[in-house]
């Protein structure tokens, strides 16, 4: 039985991108499906909170799926993760920061792109690599992070997809983003519906309704 996020996931579509793939033709609908959800749930009032998240809505994808936490400008660390992300870390993951997945020379790369999600909101979607070195194949994987806000109102909070395609290895991977693409959230915003109103053409003008003037009486009339 795989370990997803255990009982501790928290409680009108818009734009969506065109599906991607990796270069081995897998597809890469986790993305587009936690993506997807993430679209329905906004509103006028900008990006869901973190509550509005449901693993009821994910649950065949949960094992790709995170949550991160803001803890510093251009820095977040896990508050949950899937089993995939174990996997690749060769540990447990939560509490890590996510800095931790990139090699050094990627890692200021990652801070700024989260600090835009952070700050705009904004949606990223990274390419990323990791090098074949010591009998190992090169592995490439693909990385979304959507905004959330927090309990509080902020945007501090990012629900997010990591998945690769190859095979992973015994020992940690780390990564470099040769990728990446950031898309502000008001760009995908769920269109609000226009006020319906009546056509010029058919509406009429209301008369005023006035009561009978008091100089007007009723007039019996009798017949013979």
């Amino acid at each position: 039985m795989k370990t997803f996020f255990g009982n501790r996931f928290g409680s009108n579509s818009g734009k969506i991108v065109a599906m991607d793939r990796f270069d081995s033709g897998r597809s890469l609908s986790p993305i587009r499906q936690v993506e997807a959800y993430w679209t329905a749930l906004l509103t006028g009032d900008g990006v869901p909170k973190r509550a509005q998240i449901d693993p009821r809505g994910l649950e065949n994808v949960l094992e790709y799926t995170f949550i991160l936490e803001r803890i510093a400008p251009g820095l977040a660390r896990f508050r949950l993760a899937g089993s995939h992300l174990t996997q690749l870390a060769g540990m447990e993951v939560r509490g890590m920061p996510l800095t931790a997945f990139f090699e050094p020379s990627a890692r200021g790369q990652i801070s700024d792109v989260l600090e835009q999600v952070f700050a705009q909101p904004a949606i990223a979607e990274l390419g990323l690599v990791a090098a074949g070195k010591l009998g190992r194949s090169q592995l490439q994987a693909r990385m979304i992070l959507l905004p959330l806000k927090s309990d509080l109102g902020d945007v501090s909070r990012v629900l997010g997809v990591m998945m690769s395609d190859g095979a992973m290895g015994a020992t940690p991977r780390r990564f470099s983003i040769p990728d990446t693409r950031v898309r502000a959230v008001s760009d995908v915003q769920a269109p609000q519906q226009p006020a319906q109103q009546i056509s010029a053409g058919f509406a009429e003008e209301q008369a005023e309704f006035k009561k009978p003037g008091s100089h007007l009486r009723l007039v019996a009339s009798r017949d013979d």
